[in-house]
């Protein structure tokens, strides 16, 4: 099965050829360390650990590059002040890289949680100045770049007289954009509206401050992603990955300084993760729809009637394809952990099944499905569909309406372990294996005094307990070798 790709950049599906058979760069825009992570981003991040452990388990080599943006991140190119190091390093009593350190940490900690890998290699902004100066002198030298009172830009119009396009990621019409621009301070540095900063003159207050051949400064935040991609994966990559809301305008200047430093394209997939929603509407702090990780996970928080798993949150987003919108809720985790749990508990069973000569399940056509559906641009929600065809399966193969041979079985311990663990990333949450084991003897519990009722005719008791247990989602199932229960 050949892996497909949804290419932002033609919008539609490609075949994946990478450009050394059987290994694959891939470069995804990593968190601006100035905040704590939110929820939205973890999704990101997600999506593109799925994507990851999917490249691998098709028995790609994967280098995959993430950074840290701990320097120049500009809410707009006018005012310096807007940096938001300086923003939060001065409401916190901060130095900046105290706060760069603060929320790295907080960002590492996140991710650990949520079982996501760490990339190949993870660099900073900060470490690559140097680059970041000698590629903005390079790009002045080439004609793509201007000095202005001790800032460098990039000429957009210059770009597009020479026939290379910007605007075709996002695809906008540069008249459009340029018509549409408003005023900010500052502007009056650029020859264009669109022009984008690569390196900003610091004024006197400012800290993070290095020196250049344009006086001391710091990166314009697109620079920094061009840079360390290349040095990292080559002047040409496979794929380049981030959230929606990076495509314009961070991604087209990505592809701008790529096409004008290097005389090519950058990327060969570009890949964009789309966002979280909560109870139908966008998350924000200024509108109070809002929740950071920890909340969800620790139960600390208005919208949630109870604490989450990070593997049931995990799972809750695995449900969802990385390219559609998202949106939780207190019915949508109630449910992803009902369905995380039947999930863990075919995976507890699976191995204590008893076995036949013949298997009365295609066990090779179910395993193509799910890779199937991985190669049909990563997509989880389908990949999970096949997996409770299996749970339905292992089910039926427990109260003996269906059978599996020896080496199925043990062929599908494999197979479910790998999709499950190895691709979806999914873990057996410690607590709540010991709630599970706890809620095992409850069970067992009432199951005895419910044959002992039996056994006494006393049918009301017994068919009470059966009728209760119902209603709280457990199922009772009597059979030859005694009763066993399943949770609905």
């Amino acid at each position: 099965m050949q892996l497909k790709i949804y290419n932002s950049l033609s919008g539609e599906k490609e075949l994946f050829q990478p450009i050394k058979e059987g290994y694959v760069g891939m470069y995804v825009c990593g968190p601006t360390v100035y905040s704590n992570v939110h929820l939205g981003n973890v999704r990101t991040f997600m999506s593109f650990d799925f994507i990851f452990r999917t490249l691998q388990y098709l028995g790609y080599k994967v280098r995959y590059v993430r950074n840290i943006t701990d320097a120049g991140h500009l809410t707009d190119d006018g005012d310096v002040n807007n940096d938001r190091f300086v923003k939060q390093s001065r409401l916190e009593k901060l130095e900046p890289m105290e706060i760069v350190q603060k929320y790295t940490v907080d960002f590492h900690k996140v991710l650990e949680l949520f079982n996501l890998q760490p990339p190949t290699i993870e660099p900073t902004a900060t470490g690559h100045i140097l680059e970041q100066i000698q590629l903005t002198e390079k790009l002045i030298k080439d004609g793509f770049a201007y000095e202005s009172n001790g800032s460098v830009y990039f000429d957009v119009l210059e770009y597009n007289r020479r026939g290379l396009n910007y605007g075709e990621l996002s695809r906008r019409n540069i008249e459009e954009l340029f018509a549409n621009t408003r005023d900010l301070d500052g502007q009056g540095e650029k020859r264009n509206p669109q022009d984008f900063a690569l390196w900003k003159k610091a004024s006197p207050a400012h800290i993070m401050r290095w020196a250049s051949p344009w006086g001391d400064g710091f990166p314009g935040w697109h620079l920094e992603c061009t840079v360390m991609s290349t040095k990292y994966l080559g002047e040409e990559f496979d794929i380049h990955g981030g959230g929606m809301d990076l495509k314009f305008p961070h991604h087209e200047c990505e592809i701008a300084q790529g096409k004008a430093g290097h005389g090519h394209s950058p990327v060969r997939y570009w890949m964009h993760a789309n966002m979280l929603t909560m109870n139908g509407a966008r998350m924000s702090k200024s509108t109070g729809n809002y929740i950071l990780p920890m909340q969800l996970i620790f139960g600390d928080n208005n919208f949630f009637e109870k604490a989450f798993s990070p593997s049931v949150v995990r799972f809750c987003f695995m449900q969802a394809h990385y390219r559609s919108v998202l949106d939780i809720s207190n019915d949508a985790m109630l449910a992803a952990e009902k369905g995380f749990l039947r999930l863990m508990d075919a995976v507890k069973i699976l191995p204590t099944l008893a076995t036949s000569e013949k298997s009365s399940f295609d066990l090779q056509a179910w395993k193509n499905a799910c890779i199937e559906a991985l190669t049909d641009d990563f997509n989880s929600p389908i990949l999970i569909a096949q997996l409770f065809e299996i749970v339905k399966f292992i089910n039926l193969v427990k109260d003996e309406k269906a059978t599996i041979s020896t080496t199925d079985k043990e062929k599908l311990i494999a197979a479910l372990n790998a999709f499950v663990f190895d691709v979806l990333g999914l873990e057996v949450n410690q607590q709540n294996a010991q709630n599970n084991d706890k809620l095992d003897g409850v069970l067992q519990m009432l199951i005895n005094i419910r044959l002992e009722a039996r056994a006494n005719k006393d049918w009301t008791l017994s068919d009470k307990i059966r009728d209760e247990l119902k209603v709280l989602g457990i199922q009772l199932k009597d059979g030859k070798d005694g009763t066993s229960y399943s949770l609905e």
